[in-house]
């Protein structure tokens, strides 16, 4: 899993295996951020965390607050037998609209075929791969 900054900059990387699910790696994942200060060390606490509706726990919104983080997550939906409404819920707030800069980053990571497919046995080598990827694309950025 991958955390962006407000830019598409990718600021957390947690590596795990296929196993899994999403809802159990967040938070090892929040704990991995850094985000950049003008001056000292990086801040392990950004001011607001957006999520999708896969990450809808309350132990993650708790967490979260207790840390100082303003989470924006849409609830989930209870699934019913009646027609579903059309569009995404407004309830999420107004950061929610950013969510795309996140989704563009793990598109962005999807070019590099190794990433995707997952073809190393060890997950040392598959962040190492992640994180030449984020270097390649944040000096593809620099030099734009």
């Amino acid at each position: 899993m991958v955390v962006v900054d407000g830019t598409g900059v990718p600021i957390g990387l947690h590596v795990a295996s296929a196993h899994p699910h999403e809802r159990t790696l967040a938070d090892a994942t929040v704990r991995t951020m850094r985000v950049p200060r003008n001056r000292g060390r990086p801040s392990p606490r950004p001011t607001d965390v957006v999520a999708d509706t896969a990450d809808d726990r309350a132990a993650l919104r708790n967490d979260l607050r207790r840390r100082g983080i303003t989470p924006t997550v849409p609830p989930r939906e209870r699934r019913t037998c009646q027609q579903p409404k059309r569009g995404r819920p407004l309830r999420a707030g107004a950061r929610y609209q950013h969510r795309w800069k996140g989704a563009r980053c793990v598109a962005w990571m999807d070019t590099y075929r190794r990433l995707v497919v997952r073809s190393d046995r060890h997950l040392h080598r598959s962040r190492a791969l992640c994180l030449v990827a984020i270097m390649l694309w944040c000096v593809d950025r620099m030099v734009k």
